[in-house]
């Protein structure tokens, strides 16, 4: 997911460099979710896997 967001975060930037606003726009709006949503799964992933074993 990650991988994913920083793809989108370079295609924004060089979509804003070569002049496609637009684009370079909904990409990096792509590019800010994806990495909302990986801190979201990420937290959820340290707060589970931190659980002790019952006994």
């Amino acid at each position: 997911m990650l991988r994913w967001a920083i793809t989108f975060l370079i295609i924004a930037l060089i979509a804003a460099a070569l002049g496609f606003g637009g684009l370079a726009g909904t990409a990096a709006w792509i590019a800010r979710v994806l990495f909302v949503v990986f801190l979201v799964l990420f937290v959820i992933g340290l707060v589970l896997g931190r659980r002790s074993p019952e006994v």
